[in-house]
């Protein structure tokens, strides 16, 4: 098979533009334009080499769902309440935080929001299948590592956040129950509580800071799944005890998983992380012998099944990577859930760079296993390794093979953690064995302890952590009875297990880890650099489930000139995940930046800046426009950024052919569409709508005086075409003025604004009119930053080595009293620009000694754009100083650091400069 060089071909921040695609004829993947359709992959149980990558499964209700969603978008997303308006707007603004989020989270969450508030009449034809219980459920499939408690973390706060805004609205609910599969998952959902320390609410800035404290008003609680069973009657009669009470009733029961938090709720909303562990029985099952009228649904479903009957179940949000549950045909087959409502499947997420890519063994020196494979490809396969691995013994050695594949892995994992130490990485990386059973676990530990490993560092006891059955105990069902020292290395175990490559906790360290089970649920570690599979691997959804704990990139940086992720990498020896191709090169995983805690500090208390919260400004007009062209800048136009003439070509086997049915546009033939008193009368008609709220005479008259004044400013010297041919043929200056109608609406629209304003009046945010750098909530960033002692957050961040340097000039400058560099602050400015109504953040607010306060914008380079910014920049900072209210207000745009310090310097005259048009200032 062709080797590929590089996997990720797709940004993770926008929707997948390509795919790798398998081309059996020429047994080659090759890539393909657009996404991928929604679906999986079935194994072809006869396939005996690398060129059978299985067979492909659409999901139809997906692809239905994603294109429904596409034209609702595309219409505005009508029916949205405004919560819900306010917190797209909030999530899709990249400038809010360190990273957007993921295009798989946005589209995950958008899809629940589609489903929930979208007119029914964009939903035609999407019937979604119930999962047999009488509770909804809707399931999201997302890949390991793409960001499923930050899904969780979005449907929460847009439930709260709806209903704490509106009790009546029978949509939401801000009851929510989180249920996990085990207690390691559960203690890592701690973050979806708003009141703990390091909540993602604060760190990804899932709220907008207006609504933080609304999110309070919710009630959340995370239980393991092992908190639903309870005891029938049955089960109770057969205990030896004297307590014969009976099974607890409905109401009981719901008080003693709920618990007080829900003593009154009704209708309360339901997520289930790892969701494929609840599944009901199917009704064909033959599970031990048992017909399936005797076998029970699972505890999981079944307690929600009782909590729905007492208080009702509005909803149920299923998250799983692979919601796979047995069909009860045969007992290796698995179907998937049937309402799965959006899918973002491991190809994507590899394709985007959004997880590690797993590399496996395509070939080696050695004979080839009974598959043509390498024998490495599925060790536990191999015609000498299956019958020895099942013995029941713990202290003999490994089989030749599986030593010769740890001495291979090992020296992999050798040569990276070399590559991180050169790199001042303080975690080692580490490599993971997934074993058959507990014995095979033992003989596994046995070979490290006992040195028979070449590379005798994985075999250093305080850093070996073998999980499986024996070791846990009943640690992971917290109904379990350990006590005393038993219980406290259980705890010390477990506090081991989840924190594995996180710096200064008790996992730190560990660097060679051997399970049994509990790797194909719930736990990783984002430092796994190498997995061993010795067991059976019947489908490709255990391999996905195995591959998965190793799957979770350790950065995410973004590399600006491809606009992707870099490559992280995972080797794999023994686990047959064959339906991806195999990316060749020798990259190491990169090591993770370093996260810093920001917030404001009491220490640096005097240095707190505060500022209005201005919604929007409202203008008034005088009642007669003038236009002073000296004033107005000049606007150029190139015909080169517009297409006039096009030639179209036949497509003959998907190629354009130059010979067939060739076919020229050319705009100039539509010579009596580009009339000239046409483009003057759009033109002022464009204007007219969007300032018709500050004219306040008659409307006829406005418009009677724009089109005067548009007509003077088209045929004026202020539009420059940049081509003799453009300018002087006037047919093509008319097509080009056409064609820049909106760039022309709004130049001259600030043109006419900053002219004719009258009045200008700021609205302000009614529930926090006022905000301070003390209003920012606590963030974290793995981005460089420093301290100032004039800031009064505790590190001020960097985006560059030039910022850096604005802001020592600012904390070292005698006139500056106090700055801060505007990030998370809240502090927006809407702007209109080509019709679109936009958020802009400048990028500092300074405090000058006498206490008059300065909005800093420092740029690299200009545009149409920022331009306009500035244009808006300049009517807040009047309308705020005509308030009154707040102090003097100025603002300035520089264009590199060296004019901080003439803006600075020149502080008793720059106030006059703020005034001026915003060309003047540039």
């Amino acid at each position: 098979m062709k080797q590929i060089d590089q996997l990720i071909i797709n940004s993770p921040y926008i929707e997948p533009k390509e795919h790798w695609f398998y081309e059996r004829e020429v047994r080659e993947f090759v890539r393909k334009s657009g996404r991928r359709r929604a679906g999986f992959i079935v194994a072809n149980p006869k396939a005996k080499n690398f060129d059978d990558p299985g067979n492909f499964v659409e999901l139809p209700l997906v692809n239905t769902i994603r294109a429904q969603v596409k034209a609702w978008k595309t219409e505005g997303r009508p029916g949205l309440t405004g919560i819900t308006k306010k917190l797209l707007t909030h999530w899709e603004d990249a400038s809010q935080r360190d990273f957007p989020f993921f295009f798989c989270q946005l589209e995950a969450i958008e899809t629940l929001i589609f489903l929930t508030e979208a007119p029914a009449a964009y939903k035609t034809g999407i019937n979604i299948p119930s999962d047999g219980g009488d509770f909804i459920r809707w399931c999201s499939k997302m890949a390991t590592g793409s960001g499923k408690t930050v899904i969780m973390s979005m449907i929460i706060a847009w439930n709260i956040l709806n209903k704490a805004t509106n009790r009546q609205d029978t949509r939401f609910s801000k009851n929510i129950l989180i249920v996990a599969p085990g207690l390691t998952v559960r203690s890592r959902l701690a973050v979806l509580l708003p009141k703990d320390d390091g909540n993602y609410y604060d760190f990804f800035n899932i709220v907008p800071p207006a609504l933080r404290e609304k999110l309070r008003q919710g009630t959340l609680k995370i239980i393991n799944w092992h908190k639903l069973s309870w005891e029938s009657d049955e089960k109770i009669q057969k205990k030896k005890g004297v307590d014969k009470r009976g099974a607890l009733s409905d109401a009981a029961y719901v008080r003693q998983v709920l618990g007080n938090e829900f003593a009154k709720a009704k209708n309360i909303l339901v997520i289930n992380d790892e969701a494929h562990h609840a599944w009901r029985t199917a009704a064909e099952s033959k599970v031990k012998k048992k017909t399936a009228a005797e076998v029970d649904n699972t505890i999981w479903v079944g307690g929600l099944d009782r909590i729905h009957q007492k208080i009702g179940i509005l909803r149920c949000h299923d998250l799983s990577a692979t919601p796979f549950a047995p069909t009860g045909k045969k007992s290796n087959e698995q179907g998937l859930f049937k309402w799965i409502v959006s899918d973002f499947g491991l190809n994507d997420a590899i394709e985007s760079g959004l997880v590690k890519t797993p590399r496996v063994v395509v070939r080696d020196d050695g004979r080839r296993g009974g598959d043509y494979r390498s024998r490495l490809y599925h060790i536990y396969m191999d015609r000498d390794v299956k019958p020895d691995l099942n013995q029941k013994q713990e202290n003999i050695p490994l089989p030749d093979l599986v030593k010769n594949a740890y001495d291979l892995l090992a020296l992999d994992w050798q040569s990276t953690k070399k590559d991180w130490v050169q790199e001042g990485i303080n975690i080692p990386p580490v490599m993971i064995t997934v074993a058959n059973n507990t014995y095979t676990a033992s003989r596994v530990y046995n070979h490290f302890m006992q040195g028979d490993c070449e590379i005798k560092e994985l075999g250093n006891k305080d850093k070996l952590l073998q999980i499986d059955s024996k070791t846990l105990g009943a640690l992971e069902n917290e109904n379990g009875k350990l006590t005393g020292s038993k219980k406290e290395l259980a705890e010390q175990l477990r506090a081991k297990i989840d924190s594995v490559g996180k710096e200064g906790q008790p996992g730190e360290q560990v660097q060679n880890v051997i399970s049994v089970a509990m790797l194909s649920e719930g736990w990783d570690a984002r430092n796994v650099t190498q997995i061993m599979g010795l067991r059976a691997f019947s489908s490709q959804l255990l391999c996905e489930q195995v591959v998965g704990r190793g799957l979770r990139r350790v950065s995410y940086d973004f590399n600006r000139e491809t606009g992707m992720l870099e490559a992280e990498y995972v080797n794999i020896f023994g686990v047959p995940f064959s339906f991806l191709p195999h990316e060749g090169g020798t990259s190491r995983p990169r090591p993770a930046r370093p996260i810093t805690m920001i917030e404001p500090v009491e220490a640096k208390l005097a240095h707190q800046i505060s500022f209005p919260n201005v919604l929007r400004v409202d203008t008034v007009f005088n009642t007669q426009l003038v236009l002073d062209f000296a004033a107005i800048a000049p606007l150029e136009i190139d015909p080169a950024d517009n297409i006039t003439e096009a030639s179209l070509a036949g497509v003959i086997e998907f190629k354009a052919n130059n010979a067939a049915a060739l076919s020229d546009i050319d705009l100039k033939t539509l010579d009596d569409k580009y009339r000239i008193q046409s483009i003057i009368f759009r033109v002022a008609s464009k204007i007219a709508q969007a300032e018709k709220t500050g004219w306040k005479g008659d409307h006829f008259a406005f418009i009677a005086q724009l089109i005067k004044i548009t007509e003077q400013f088209i045929q004026s010297d202020k539009i420059i075409i940049k081509s003799n041919l453009f300018s002087k043929d006037p047919l093509r200056r008319r097509i080009l003025l056409m064609l820049n109608m909106t760039r022309i609406v709004q130049h001259f629209r600030v043109a006419i604004r900053n002219q004719n304003i009258k009045e200008l009046t700021p609205v302000f945010d009614k529930e926090r009119p006022i905000r301070s750098t003390g209003n920012m909530p606590t963030w974290y960033t793995t981005k460089p930053n420093d301290s100032h002692k004039k800031c009064h957050i505790n590190f001020t961040v960097f985006d560059s080595t030039w910022e850096a340097n604005n802001a020592d000039i600012l904390d070292k400058h005698a006139k500056v009293k106090s700055f801060v560099k505007n990030d998370h602050l809240g502090f927006v400015i809407k702007y209109n620009y080509r019709g679109v109504v936009k958020n802009y953040y400048p990028d500092y607010i300074v405090e000058l000694v006498n206490g008059d306060k300065l909005v800093l914008e420092v740029k690299g380079q200009d545009s149409d754009e920022n331009r306009i910014k500035r244009d808006f920049l300049n009517l807040w900072v009047r309308a705020v100083n005509e308030h009154e209210g707040f102090g003097k207000w100025y603002w300035a745009v520089v264009f590199n650091s060296s004019e901080i310090h003439d803006v600075l310097e020149n502080y008793p005259q720059f106030p006059e400069r703020a005034y001026l048009p915003v060309e003047e200032n540039v």
